[in-house]
Parts: structure tokens; sequence; C-alpha cells
């Protein structure tokens, strides 16, 4: 009986534990979660509907950073970044109209990458989500990623609240 009471306690101090992390929020993960429930809207900026690059500039703009209202415009700036040095933050781009242009003249679809493979987007059928970059569809479009915060903006927006 000593051995189960021991094992049970075991098991409820690591799950509260878990649990305990898993509440634990950044104001990146809070900005990108904020927008989680809204559908897609065609030129959407609010949360009654995003289209991918509105929730991008939503996102982003509750950082004080001005993103232009088109993924091919935000594409344009930032740093470029390889996908093995992807870091939360940065955003995702990808070619949905096919055939893919790998040289991003097709750019037409924009996320934030949030860490872990994953990232947050306004998918046409589904509103906000999240997905991974490994889904065969999201491999096969993606064209490339933008580093749009400094180290300071990545370490401050990477804090825990």
């Amino acid at each position: 009986m000593k051995k189960f009471f021991g094992i049970v306690t075991s098991l409820a101090l690591f799950f509260s534990i878990q649990v305990g992390s898993a509440f634990a929020e950044t104001p990146l993960s809070q900005a990108v979660n904020d927008g989680m429930g809204s559908p897609y809207k065609t030129g959407g900026t609010t949360k009654k509907g995003f289209d991918c690059s509105g929730y991008t500039s939503f996102v982003f703009a509750k950082f004080g950073i001005d993103l232009p209202h088109q993924s091919k415009s935000q594409a344009a700036i930032g740093t470029t970044v390889s996908q093995d040095e992807l870091r939360p933050g940065d955003l995702v781009f990808f070619d949905t109209d096919g055939p893919v242009n790998k040289d991003g003249s097709g750019i037409s679809h924009v996320g934030v990458y949030v860490g872990d493979g994953k990232f947050y987007h306004s998918a046409t059928n589904k509103g906000i989500s999240v997905n991974k970059l490994s889904e065969a569809y999201y491999v096969k479009t993606y064209i490339t990623a933008k580093r749009i915060l400094s180290d300071e903006q990545y370490e401050e927006l990477m804090t825990d609240n």
C-alpha cells in the first residue's frame, strides 16, 4: 500500500509540475493566441476575421511593429533565415497558389512561427489555426522565412509573464 501511495504521489507531483509550466505564457504566445477562434476573412485585420497578412500584422502591432498588409510585401522586409534557424516570432512564407515558385515570386501566404516546428496562421478553411511545417502541404509550399524581431525584442517577447 505504501508503494502504491508513493507512486500516486509521484505521479501527482509530476503532472502538477507539467500543468504549471503549460500555463506560463510569453507576450508572443499571448499575442498569437489572442486571435484564436477568429474566422478567415479576405482583407480582414480584426478578430471578426483575418486574412493571413492581416493576422500577422495584428500580432506584430501588439509590439509596436507595423507590417504591410500583404504576404509578399511582408516577405520583402526583415532578415532571411533558413528553416533550420527558425525561432519563435519569425514569419514563414508559402506559395499556396501553385505551381510553387521557389524563387519567392509566388508568395501568397504567411504565418508566425512559434517554435517546435509549428506556426499560427489564418487558413481560408479554418481561420486562425496552428499547423506544423512538417505537414506535407506546407513542406511542398514553403518558400522562405524572415526574422522581423531584433535579438532584444525577441528576448522581451519570450520572457514568461
